[in-house]
C-alpha cells in the first residue's frame, strides 16, 4: 500500500505491507516554492501554495519509495490514498485544473491553492457569520457555530471578489484533498471529482439535514459573487474507504505502478492522521506539527443530539465510517516554537533544556497562544498573542516556557470545551514531529490537561493512515478499523501528569483565561465586532 501525505512544508509517502504495517520505503519532499516564501505575505496572513510543489513532490516521493524497493515488490502495490491539510482549496476551470495551471495565472496567488493558515478572508469569515444568524435554520450548526477565516466558502468569497480574472475564468472550487485523487485517475472534468465528507462536512457546510450544502439563496446573501455557485460544486460526497477511481495509465507509467490500482477518496490529514495512531472512541487524538489538529470520534448512537458548539465540526463519517467524527485544534503550535526560536536565535532543543531547569512560580511569563488566530474553542482569527509579567531578567527559557505553557492551556480549552458541551474525555493520543521529539512541551501538556498523553510510535502516523484507507479501498480489509488493527504500530511513550505541577497550572490556567477574555474585549472595540459568547474565556 501506499499512503501519502501532504502537509504544510513537505509532502511524505509511505510504502507498507499491508499484512502489517510496516515500512518498506518512505520518502519526503519539500516543496520549493514555499520553501523560498514565494507568494506568501505573513504580514497580510496570506499563504498561497503552487499546484506544482504538489505535483512534482508527488512525483518525487512516489518514484523514491518505487526504487527503494524495487520493481518487483512496486508491482504488487494494491491502492494509493492520500491526506493533505485543508481547508486549502483552489480556484479550477471545467477540466479540474488550477489556474495557476493556465498561461497567464503562473504567479498569480489567487489562482493558488489557499493553504489552511491563509486568514485573508476574515472579513468574508464575519459576513458569514452575521449573515448566518438572520436564517430561520442554523446552517453553521453542525460546524461549532461560527466560521472561519480558514475554511472554504470565506477564501471562496475573497479570491472571487479580490480578482476579477479568477472570477471570470473559475468554473469550480476544490479542496486539495479532493484534486489529488482526481489528477491521479487522470480526471478532465470537475464534475466527476469524487468529494470528500471531510472536507466538504468540516469545512463547506455540507449536511445530509440540509440535502447537502446550503441552498443558493443562503449563498446568495453572503455575497451576489457566490450566485450560481451551487450548481458548480457538489451534491454527493464520499468517506475515505471508498475508491476516488483508478491510476491512470499515464500516472502509472510515470510512477512505476500497476495501472488501474485503486486510488482512494482523499481526508485532511489530521483525520487519516488519527486513524493512524489507533485512535479509539473517547480519546482526543493530537496531530502536532506546525498547528494542531485534535480528533475525537464517537459512536453515533451516543451524539443524538449534541452540538459542540466553537469546534471545526462534527460530521458522520469524516475520520471512520460508522462514527461521528469531531475536529478542533489551534492555529499554531510547532509555529511557535519555530518563531522562539527564530527570534532569539536558539534551537527549541536548547530552549526546552533552559525552560526545563527553571521552577515554577505564579508570576511567570504568562502568554496567550494566539500567534496566528484562534482556532478554538469559537474561531476567532483576529485575535493575537499577548505577553504579561515581562522584566529585565526574562531571559530566553523564560520566554520559551511561557509559550509552551500557552500552547497548553489552548489544548486544555479545547479539552473542556468538549466537556462542557457534554463530551467525555478519557485520554489524549499524541502524534507528529513535536509529540515525538520534544519530552519537555509533552509533559508540560500532561501536566496541564491533567491526563496522560500516549505517543504514538509511528514517524508518519498521517501517511500511514493514509496507508491503511488504501488497504480497506483495495479490499484487503473489510473495514478502516480492521486495518488499524492489522497495521497500526502501537505505542511507545506515555506521560503521566504530576499531580503537584497540575494543581499549580489549574491555578495559572485562570490566568491565561483572564488574559485571553482581555485580548478578546480589546480585538473586539479595536474592529468593532461582535463578541461570541465563549465557555473557556468568560
Amino acid at each position: 500500500m501506499i499512503g501519502v501525505d501532504f502537509g504544510t512544508d513537505s509532502v511524505r509517502a509511505v510504502l507498507v505491507d499491508a499484512a502489517n504495517g510496516l515500512g518498506l520505503a518512505c520518502s519526503v519532499f519539500e516543496y520549493p516554492r514555499w520553501k523560498k516564501g514565494l507568494y506568501c505575505d505573513a504580514a497580510l496572513q496570506q499563504f498561497r501554495q503552487h499546484p506544482l510543489d504538489y505535483i512534482e513532490g508527488l512525483e518525487s516521493v512516489i518514484i523514491d519509495c518505487v526504487a527503494r524497493v524495487g520493481t518487483t515488490a512496486a508491482a504488487q502495490v494494491r491502492a494509493i490514498s492520500i491526506d493533505t491539510t485543508g481547508s486549502s482549496p483552489v480556484t479550477v476551470d471545467r477540466s479540474g485544473t488550477p489556474l495557476a495551471l493556465l498561461p497567464g495565472f503562473e504567479h498569480n496567488p489567487n489562482a493558488m491553492f489557499l493553504l489552511w493558515k491563509d486568514h485573508t478572508s476574515v472579513q468574508e469569515a464575519a459576513r458569514i457569520n452575521n449573515v448566518a444568524a438572520a436564517f430561520d435554520v442554523n446552517y453553521l450548526q453542525y460546524v461549532g457555530g461560527i466560521y472561519s477565516s480558514e475554511w472554504f466558502w470565506a477564501k471562496l468569497m475573497h479570491v472571487l471578489k479580490k480578482d476579477v480574472q479568477v472570477k471570470n475564468l473559475a468554473y469550480s472550487f476544490v479542496e486539495h484533498c479532493d484534486w489529488i485523487p482526481f489528477l491521479l485517475c487522470g480526471g478532465n472534468d470537475v464534475r466527476d471529482m469524487k468529494r470528500s465528507v471531510c472536507a466538504a462536512g468540516h469545512k463547506a457546510l455540507w449536511a445530509q439535514e440540509f440535502g447537502g450544502l446550503p441552498p443558493q439563496e443562503f449563498l446568495t446573501a453572503l455575497d451576489p459573487v457566490l450566485s450560481g455557485w451551487k450548481t458548480r460544486l457538489f451534491y454527493q460526497v464520499y468517506p475515505a474507504d471508498q475508491p476516488a477511481g483508478r491510476l491512470s495509465i499515464k500516472w502509472a507509467d510515470l510512477l512505476g505502478l500497476p495501472v488501474g490500482i485503486p486510488v482512494g477518496v482523499g481526508a485532511f490529514d489530521a483525520h487519516m492522521g488519527a486513524a493512524g495512531g489507533q485512535i479509539e472512541p473517547y480519546y482526543l487524538s493530537k496531530v502536532m506539527g506546525t498547528s494542531t489538529c485534535d480528533i475525537l470520534v464517537a459512536p453515533e448512537k451516543d451524539i443524538k443530539n449534541i452540538l459542540v458548539s466553537g469546534i471545526c465540526g462534527q460530521v458522520p463519517g469524516s475520520v471512520i465510517p460508522g462514527m461521528i467524527g469531531m475536529e478542533a485544534g489551534q492555529s499554531a503550535f510547532g509555529d511557535v516554537f519555530a518563531w522562539v526560536s527564530k527570534l532569539i536565535g536558539f534551537s527549541i532543543a536548547e530552549l526546552a533544556t533552559l525552560a526545563a531547569a527553571l521552577p515554577l512560580k505564579m508570576e511567570d511569563v504568562l502568554a496567550t497562544d494566539w500567534l496566528n488566530g484562534r482556532r478554538t474553542p469559537d474561531a476567532n482569527q483576529l485575535l493575537t498573542a499577548g505577553l504579561l509579567n515581562l522584566n529585565l531578567s526574562t531571559g530566553p527559557g523564560e520566554l520559551f516556557k511561557a509559550m509552551v505553557e500557552a500552547t497548553c492551556f489552548g489544548a486544555k480549552a479545547i479539552v473542556e470545551r468538549f466537556r462542557s458541551e457534554g463530551i467525555a474525555i478519557k485520554g489524549l493520543i499524541g502524534m507528529g514531529g513535536v509529540a515525538r521529539k520534544s519530552p519537555y512541551i509533552m509533559q508540560a501538556m500532561a501536566d496541564v490537561t491533567g491526563m496522560p498523553i500516549r505517543i504514538h510510535s509511528s514517524e508518519q502516523t498521517c501517511a500511514m493512515g493514509a496507508a491503511m484507507f488504501a488497504a480497506t479501498v483495495a479490499g484487503i480489509y473489510p473495514k478502516v478499523e480492521d486495518a488499524m488493527a492489522a497495521m497500526g504500530q502501537g505505542f511507545d511513550l506515555e506521560y503521566v501528569p504530576d499531580r503537584d505541577r497540575t494543581a499549580h497550572y489549574l491555578l495559572r490556567y485562570e490566568k491565561y483565561k483572564r488574559l485571553g477574555g482581555y485580548i478578546q474585549q480589546e480585538t473586539a472595540a479595536e474592529n468593532n465586532i461582535r463578541v461570541f459568547e465563549d465557555i473557556a474565556f468568560e
